[in-house]
């Protein structure tokens, strides 16, 4: 009897090894499925091309000044300057 508890619980032991293998390619596959591919470049409005200018711009100066400190930027809220925080995050590679 003993015999074919051991045999039972090998079997037991070997299912649970296999269905977790199985499940460690499963999750693996699914993850490499799944990875997003590179975004197409889109259009940026009138809009945000010229806030973007402008940042640029007060970027140079400081650099031109020497300035070793932080520049900072206030938040616009509503219209459509509002709508380019996509557009500054993908131009100054925040999104990364």
């Amino acid at each position: 009897m003993s015999e074919s508890l051991r045999m039972s619980r090998r079997r037991w032991v070997a299912a649970w090894a296999v269905t977790g293998a199985v499940g460690l390619v499963a999750t693996a596959v699914l993850n490499a499925s799944s990875t997003p591919g590179p975004r197409p470049e889109e259009p940026v409005s009138a809009v945000c091309a010229e806030r973007i200018a402008d940042i640029e711009k007060q970027l140079a100066k400081a650099r031109r000044e020497g300035e070793d400190g932080v520049l900072t930027f206030s938040r616009v809220e509503g219209g459509a300057a509002g709508d380019c925080d996509e557009a500054l995050r993908d131009h100054f590679g925040g999104g990364r």
